[in-house]
């Protein structure tokens, strides 16, 4: 028998997400240094971009690299 999805665990909610909490948009914009504590309202917090930095795969070596190589 298998197990409900509702009913998983574990690693399913660590993936990336686009949308920060107001703490997270904060901590953000105070490590960039453009947090102003007077500035700030309820609802006048600025937008933060949040992008998932995917590292690049291997590049392919040309022939002309190789037989400059040997």
């Amino acid at each position: 028998m298998s197990l409900d999805p509702s009913l998983k665990i574990g690693g399913g909610l660590a993936g990336h997400r686009n949308v920060l909490t107001r703490a997270e948009r904060i901590a953000k914009l105070k490590e960039l240094g453009e947090f102003d504590k007077e500035d700030s309202t309820a609802l006048g917090l600025r937008k933060v971009g949040n992008r998932k930095v995917v590292a690049g795969g291997k590049t392919k070596k040309k022939k002309a690299d190789e037989e400059a190589t040997e």
